[in-house]
């Protein structure tokens, strides 16, 4: 078995960030060496326990997309092997689970379909009656099933934090008012959530479906 990577340790390249799973390096002043760690994030909590083999899958599903949607949008894929701008004795680290990637300033962005009024969205729902703008009707109790799943965005600032924003920005990034050279998604993960009721915990499902009783969430950061 394959063993576990917590954390990289590329001596070869400048550290830039340390993600909840993926760590950067930069190569020159324009590209980037990002590796794909077997760290485990939850709701912005890094576990202690990793996934032998995580951060190949992840990588494996990035160049996956990013080939798919390429003819769409352009990427910041270079085609550089990440054997190439590390040690002899580093290539272990990156093979299979790192990319090189061109160096670009991200949208920071994340997009939530809400299906529960629980979570922020309740607690905004119970001051303004409405959530990122979206208004919803009088008299909904905590935990209960919308009508119909709503687009509630968020701006990803540091250390993964979130805050709350309307649809007007993703509307203004949709209609090309930023520069392309500008733009790059760098991950897109899907993942389902429990609608929390009172005094119980909350807990992820392995298979997203937006028709389905949860609240989903996708995470381009």
């Amino acid at each position: 078995m394959t063993s576990a990577l917590l954390q990289s340790d590329i001596q070869s390249l400048p550290l830039l960030a340390r993600g909840k799973v993926r760590d950067m390096y930069a190569v020159g002043d324009d590209k980037l060496l990002i590796v794909a760690s077997d760290r485990i994030s939850a709701f912005d909590v890094i576990l202690d326990d990793p996934i032998p083999g995580k951060g190949q899958v992840l990588t494996e599903l990035t160049e996956f997309w990013l080939k798919k949607l390429g003819h769409i949008i352009p990427t910041h894929v270079t085609g550089i092997a990440p054997e190439e701008v590390v040690q002899p004795s580093e290539a272990d680290q990156v093979r299979g689970r790192a990319m090189v990637v061109k160096r670009l300033k991200p949208v920071l962005v994340e997009a939530v379909a809400r299906g529960y009024l629980i979570g922020s969205g309740w607690n905004d729902y119970q001051k303004t009656g409405a959530i990122c703008g979206v208004s919803l009707p009088a008299g909904l109790v905590q935990a209960q099933k919308l009508a119909s799943p709503i687009f509630t965005p968020a701006a990803k600032a540091e250390m993964a934090h979130m805050t709350k924003m309307s649809t007007s920005p993703m509307s203004c990034a949709k209609s090309g008012k930023s520069s392309p050279s500008r733009f790059v998604i760098l991950r897109c993960v899907f993942t389902q959530r429990r609608p929390i009721m009172p005094q119980k915990k909350a807990s992820l499902l392995p298979t997203p479906n937006l028709n389905s009783a949860w609240t989903t969430r996708v995470s381009c950061i």
